[in-house]
């Protein structure tokens, strides 16, 4: 058992002790090892509500190993209640705050060791934010996936019900219908948006326990995961294995590669590079990019694939795809199972791991290559792009695996807008045509606090007349549910100026993903050489001006005034 790391500040304010045992903690509990149980659980959206019953668990599996566990929350908030009004711009910005809330309880005592609880798009990457900037033995429990809706639908259901609703074509029914069934337990949302993709991410870069990224929340097994981590951070803490000893560039290598075989969502390219900040290191998303061209897209998961995110654990989850991928691992990257991830693979293997996963997939009649495809049988690479040109010089992402081929490479018109409700409305409206371009500004990290436009690319792909032909430039970004033709993340944004503040309507845009390009090709509707659209953009750039932005305050004035780009994880320094 570790000596206690608490003993010295205990010795030095009589006070600590007895605030512990105001706390029903006995005089024994003073003396064992205290490990610090951080959750995002509250009534704030599924994917955290029963955080409270797996932090339990946990208290448990420490109690069990000598412990004492002491219970901290930072609830967390979600995309969902945000949609179509600001309060999606405190999304992003809240990742930093948890991250920092995190740090402000691990720091005000010295703990022997530290849970982490989270599973959704921004509490997950705060706290493996949190635990690079720790550095103390550390473990993360994913919160699990939500059961599939009816007939293998998901909650992202809500984008084709709101866009068809505004335009009169949703019968009661059908709301009360989806209202009652979007959702039906807790866990995070069913396809491989930004909650499942972090959740893999997690377990990738070795600081979750093997198997437990999207293990269905409302089975035994997660609980029981629960208990045993509370007992391995007790093994962690004794060995002084801290994160950043786990979380190694070897690390993010691998989880890069799972995620370009998962189809991940975009946002992993913000919060991957974000938590390598925190590790001291740099993580460029072209390196992601280029990763992904050379690992095999293995997954059928919503929004680019058929099933749902249980389906894919009931596959053999992030073990099968590492399974799979293991001559392109690094085998020997340390894991919080305290071995390397090669032998943890060889353990569930001979434990039957995969076999029981695959035992509840034969319940829906479903074959595990259906969902997870091996090697041979996969002829796509990868699932995101990085693009530059004179439209991105510092980058643009696309996840073209939701994509139509046809509209990998694409010439159309720009129709320019300075925030998403108008775009949206347009939309809508019917103001936009089949072939266009829509570009939306002034929506990066510094415009508005970088909020997703979820409502907007749905408006685009559920009406049949711009479906497949209009394709979406922002310096936003985008839910994980998100398909089409969307390009995000352009960097440098409009509030720096960026050449995305230039554009003007009826420009010509260029994209060109084999090419990984996105480029301005014309002006006023006419193609022209480079020289000419570079002269236009310069005489354009000297008469430009900022607009006038809305006031803010507090936490989102501190965000948007100094977030650093997109493209290098939108975090504020």
């Amino acid at each position: 058992m570790p000596e206690q790391k608490c003993a010295p500040v205990r010795d030095l304010w009589a006070q600590v002790d007895a605030l512990m045992m105001g706390m029903n903690w006995t005089e024994e509990d003073l003396e064992k090892p205290q490990i610090l149980i951080d959750d995002v659980q509250g009534d704030s959206h599924p994917g955290s509500y029963h955080l409270d019953v797996l932090n339990e668990e946990a208290s448990i599996g420490v109690y069990e190993a000598g412990g004492k566990p002491a219970k901290f929350h930072v609830t967390d908030i979600c995309d969902g209640w945000a949609q179509g009004h600001d309060g999606m711009n405190f999304i992003l910005c809240s990742r930093g705050i948890i991250a920092d809330m995190v740090q402000i309880h691990a720091s005000v005592i010295p703990w022997d060791g530290m849970i982490l609880l989270s599973g959704c798009d921004k509490s997950t990457p705060a706290h493996l934010m949190a635990a690079a900037r720790m550095d103390i033995p550390t473990i993360h429990i994913p919160s699990g996936a939500m059961r599939s809706g009816p007939g293998n639908s998901t909650s992202g259901l809500a984008g084709p019900l709101s866009a068809r609703k505004k335009k009169g074509q949703v019968q009661p029914r059908e709301l009360q219908n989806y209202r009652l069934t979007g959702c039906p337990s807790c866990g995070a949302c069913q396809f491989m948006g930004t909650a499942s993709t972090m959740q893999c991410m997690s377990e990738a870069l070795g600081l979750a326990l093997p198997g437990t990224a999207l293990m269905p929340a409302t089975m035994t097994d997660i609980r029981r995961m629960a208990r045993s981590a509370g007992k391995r951070i007790m093994d962690l803490a004794a060995r002084g294995l801290t994160a950043r000893k786990i979380m190694t560039e070897a690390a993010l290598r691998n989880a890069m590669k799972v995620h370009a075989a998962i189809g991940g969502s975009t946002n992993a390219y913000i919060h991957m590079p974000a938590i390598a900040h925190e590790l001291g290191l740099k993580l460029d998303p072209r390196e992601f990019d280029r990763i992904g061209q050379e690992v095999k897209y293995l997954t059928s998961i919503q929004p680019s694939g058929k099933y749902t995110a249980e389906l894919f654990w009931f596959a053999g989850g992030v073990p099968m795809i590492q399974w799979l991928l293991r001559d392109q691992l690094e085998l020997d990257a340390m894991t919080v199972t305290g071995r390397p991830l090669g032998e943890n693979l060889e353990i569930l293997q001979r434990d039957g791991f995969f076999d029981r996963c695959r035992s509840h997939l034969a319940s829906f009649s479903i074959a595990p290559d259906d969902v997870i495809r091996p090697l041979e049988k996969s002829t796509k690479y990868g699932s995101i792009a990085v693009l530059g040109g004179n439209l991105a010089p510092d980058g643009a992402v696309v996840k073209y695996s939701a994509i139509a081929p046809a509209m990998h490479r694409h010439v159309g018109p720009a129709a320019v807008f300075d925030s998403e409700e108008q775009a949206q409305t347009a939309i809508v409206g019917g103001k936009i045509k089949p072939g266009d371009i829509v570009v939306i500004r002034y929506e990066g990290p510094k415009g508005s606090g970088m909020p997703e436009m979820f409502m907007t690319t749905d408006a685009l792909l559920y009406d049949a007349t711009l479906n497949g032909t209009v394709a979406l430039v922002t310096d936003g970004r985008f839910s994980g549910a998100s398909s089409g033709p969307c390009i995000g993340h352009v960097s440098p944004e409009a509030v720096d100026g960026g050449p995305i503040a230039l554009i003007e309507n009826g420009d010509l845009i260029e994209i060109d993903i084999p090419g990984r390009t996105l480029r301005i090709i014309g002006i006023a509707g006419e193609q022209q050489d480079p020289a000419q659209v570079e002269a236009t953009l310069a005489a354009r750039r000297a008469t430009w001006k900022l607009p006038e932005r809305p006031a803010r305050k507090g936490v989102l004035k501190r965000y948007t005034e100094g977030a650093v780009s997109a493209m290098a994880g939108a975090y504020l320094p």
